[in-house]
């Protein structure tokens, strides 16, 4: 894989995971037919070192998966436009590695009841209700990174 170009800008993996647990989406890329890139804006939840998606039991993402695992995410952690200096005061966080459904039942336990709690948190009796009565309808996709970069704009740095 590439080095990151302007790697005095980069973030350190702390700071990478902590992108990664304070954002509600980002885009996930995937080879779709015909080998076309196909990229689309999801809900996740980072979760012991990998980002877990919840998939509908059919589609254009989990074909894509299934055919070719390799996959980039990709999290907008700010884009503040800054008019006067022609430029963004942006953070952002890719991460690079192989999407995989969950099959491991106490894996997929786990990562439903992690992204629940991250958009409903409390609730924990309603949330193992859902859980349980909707079994069957959730299909939990893994990413396990193999890199992860995240790069800042040098304004940013100055800030601390």
């Amino acid at each position: 894989m590439r080095e990151m170009r302007r790697f005095k800008q980069a973030l350190t993996p702390q700071e990478c995971a902590a992108v990664l647990e304070r954002n509600t989406a980002g885009v996930l890329a995937l080879t779709g037919d015909g080998g076309c890139p196909y990229a689309v804006p999801l809900s996740y939840v980072w979760l012991d070192g990998r980002v877990y998606f919840h998939f509908a039991l059919a589609g254009h993402k989990l074909d894509a998966v299934r055919a070719d695992g390799r996959a980039s995410f990709c999290v907008v952690d700010q884009d503040q436009i800054v008019p006067e200096e022609y430029t963004t005061y942006y953070r952002s966080v890719i991460l690079f590695g192989t999407a995989q459904v969950v099959d491991d039942p106490e894996e997929k336990r786990r990562s439903i009841d992690a992204l629940c709690a991250k958009y409903r948190p409390g609730f924990e009796a309603e949330r193992a209700a859902e859980i349980d009565g909707s079994w069957d309808r959730f299909l939990m996709v893994r990413l396990t990174p193999e890199r992860i970069t995240g790069k800042q704009a040098r304004e940013l740095m100055a800030q601390g």
